[in-house]
């Protein structure tokens, strides 16, 4: 049985979680953590998260060391907000415990906290900036298209609902880092994201990535490939959050026998090259 913790318990993706976890055979939720000082604490997760009783009651993040030490999870899960996560990760891996972190908005340096602090403790993680399956297909497809279509210029578009708080979002900036990669273009030179004003002419080396926000947009991704006289649209378009919640699902499945020290991807989670 893999124990799982939960970070933001009581936000959308973290409810949707539990949820996800409690139908499962091979895992259970052991702890549950909110904002520090929360007033939800002492409510059980499972009647937050519209399951009924679970009997694991929500924490504030100012106890979370001592409920990690208390539960012993296997396997800590987070999707909250990128100053949050970066602090959870650190104490998370301090009590040797795995790490399935889907936040996204992490600086530079955020990241390379999380890096060495895996790397420090020897524990398992998987960081993604999206677990959706076919994302990660997407991504990958990227990969391989870019090589294929690299005098075509390129502009990504991403959409989401009105409260989403970073932008562009982090898979748009996977995708247009999996494509600056594969063309072996500088990101801190290529990217443009957005256009105002008198610009200039378009080069040939820069990649465009464009945000949109409205509505209950749950997650558009498009990367275009404009050639002249023909273009062509790689789409994924997320209809649910339970299509990330399926990826979670499967990477707190594959974390605790992954290689300690370091960051896997989801493509390491789904066998893709």
């Amino acid at each position: 049985m893999i124990k799982v913790a939960v970070t933001g318990a009581a936000g959308r993706m973290g409810s949707g979680i539990i949820r996800k976890i409690t139908e499962q055979d091979d895992m259970e939720v052991v702890a549950a953590i909110e904002i520090p000082e929360t007033p939800l604490a002492g409510e059980d997760a499972g009647v937050r998260a519209g399951i009924g009783e679970i009997g694991v009651k929500i924490t504030g993040a100012e106890k979370l060391e001592e409920t990690l030490k208390e539960t012993n999870p296997d396997v800590l899960v987070d999707f909250t907000i990128a100053h949050a996560a970066a602090e959870t990760v650190k104490k998370a891996a301090s009590c040797g415990v795995n790490l399935v972190v889907g936040t996204t908005g992490f600086s530079d340096e955020q990241m390379e906290s999380n890096i060495q602090a895996v790397k420090d403790n020897n524990i398992g993680a998987v960081i993604s900036s999206n677990m959706a399956i076919g994302v990660n297909v997407f991504f990958n497809t990227l990969k391989k298209l870019a090589p294929i279509l690299n005098d075509f210029d390129i502009e990504i578009i991403e959409a989401h609902h009105n409260q989403k708080k970073d932008a562009p979002s982090g898979t748009a900036m996977t995708a247009f880092e999996t494509i600056a990669e594969a063309l072996e273009r500088d990101p801190e030179e290529v990217g443009v994201f957005g256009r105002k004003g008198m610009v200039g002419q378009r080069t040939k080396q820069e990649i465009g990535v464009h945000a949109i926000r409205g509505g209950d947009i749950v997650g558009d991704h498009t990367a275009m490939f404009i050639g002249d006289g023909e273009r062509i649209e790689f789409t994924h378009r997320a209809h649910t959050r339970e299509v990330f919640i399926a990826g979670v699902i499967r990477a707190i499945r594959y974390v605790p026998t992954a290689e300690k020290g370091v960051v896997s991807s989801m493509n390491d989670v789904l066998g893709l090259e």
